[in-house]
């Protein structure tokens, strides 16, 4: 029986008002790591709109793993902020999760040194990364943990692990980047080993009372990466586990294709204003050869997701250019239990309350990819009129 995407649900221990999820899109916003008056105002009017559940992007489990400048670490010193943040959407009644990452070898942005499972090229650091150790695997796991802790302390619902699109348990998992020989490596449930244990050590952290989701690549979008046949098995691992209560499905790579995840026109031009002078003009050069363009199709990553909604029996979020409420409806029917939207409400913050009361069947994002250029300014669309609604 279809459900209704407008009722109430449950995600493991908790209830949203409804099956909507607002996706991880990464704001921009804290430039000192910590939360911002912005971003706790971008996730107040997200939750005004009507999300069941907002979800606050990559945070760095530890500043080795931060991904670029202006994200959240998860110290002891983000504790207060994220308390505000999560207090502001539960005002709005909404729910509110926050994304754990560390980003391995994309780490290099941030000029840290990059790690990964072994040493590969990074043109970010212009250098090779280094493998990362036994002993660093242990303590990146515990950091996941200790973070998961923090955002428990500050009062938030769930806990959304970072599994997918190129970062460090990304890169254990893809056969590509992963040529270990050790108890990490070569097998599909060594090198799943990573993620799995971050995954049962977040759970000890969060206990019964906070949701767990992890947020998985069904496909890498290259040549040698993950595909269906080993994700849905290491899915299996992971529902097996039992410390996840739902897998949210994407694909593609920041690393190495990150448009398989966008879909669309990539914004060469637009995102080459925004960088500094000498690596915009390498973008304007090279751009075309970095980012690949995926013709948009609405629900993009349904097709994949098929697959798991067949394999599996855990709750799934369906991920990928959800603009209309058809295919909100079509989801149910096809027994997804939640939907994430993520540039659709980047247009329209109040989409969800509008197509719950029939006042809307379509988002008016076209998918653009524009707002791709502002994260260092503040995500926002840019054919809106404002970044935050009135």
């Amino acid at each position: 029986m279809s459900q209704d995407p407008f009722s109430p649900a449950r995600l493991g221990p908790i209830e949203l008002r409804n099956r909507i999820v607002k996706a991880a899109t990464f704001e921009g916003m804290t430039s000192t790591h910590l939360v911002s008056d912005e971003l706790v105002e971008f996730h107040r009017q997200t939750a005004r709109g009507g999300v069941g559940m907002t979800t606050v992007a990559f945070c760095g489990v530890s500043p080795q793993g931060c991904s670029t400048p202006n994200e959240i670490i998860l110290t002891d010193e983000a504790i207060p902020g994220l308390r505000r943040l999560a207090e502001a959407a539960h005002a709005e009644g909404a729910a509110v999760s926050a994304q754990l990452g560390h980003a391995g070898a994309v780490a290099a942005a941030t000029g840290h040194p990059a790690v990964s499972p072994s040493p590969i090229w990074s043109a970010l650091a212009v250098s090779r990364t280094r493998a990362v150790s036994p002993e660093q695997i242990e303590r990146i796991t515990q950091d996941f943990a200790d973070a998961a802790g923090r955002l428990r302390e500050a009062g938030f619902d769930c806990v959304e692990i970072h599994l997918g699109h190129g970062y460090l348990p990304s890169e254990f998992l893809s056969p590509k980047l992963n040529r270990r020989k050790d108890a990490w490596g070569g097998s599909l449930e060594n090198r799943a080993r990573f993620p799995r244990d971050i995954a049962a050590r977040v759970r000890a952290a969060v206990g019964s009372e906070m949701a767990v989701i992890a947020k998985l690549n069904m496909v890498d979008g290259v040549d040698g990466g993950l595909w269906l046949d080993e994700s849905i098995a290491v899915a299996r691992m992971l529902e097996a586990d039992g410390a996840i209560d739902a897998l949210e499905l994407t694909g593609g790579s920041s690393l190495q294709n990150a448009m398989y995840l966008f879909r669309g026109e990539a914004p060469i031009s637009a995102l080459s204003g925004q960088m500094p002078k000498a690596i915009g003009l390498g973008l304007k050069l090279f751009g075309r050869f970095v980012f690949k363009s995926y013709p948009f199709e609405e629900a993009y990553f349904l097709r994949f997701a098929r697959q798991f909604r067949a394999a599996l029996d855990m709750p799934l979020i369906l991920l990928g250019g959800i603009n209309q409420r058809e295919t909100i409806d079509r989801a149910m029917d096809e027994g997804f239990e939640f939907v994430a939207m993520g540039r659709a409400l980047l247009r329209e913050p109040d989409l969800v309350n509008r197509m719950a009361k029939g006042e809307a069947r379509d988002s008016l994002c076209v998918h653009c990819n524009r707002c791709m250029a502002t994260i260092y300014a503040g995500t926002h669309c840019v054919l809106a009129e404002s970044r935050l609604a009135e």
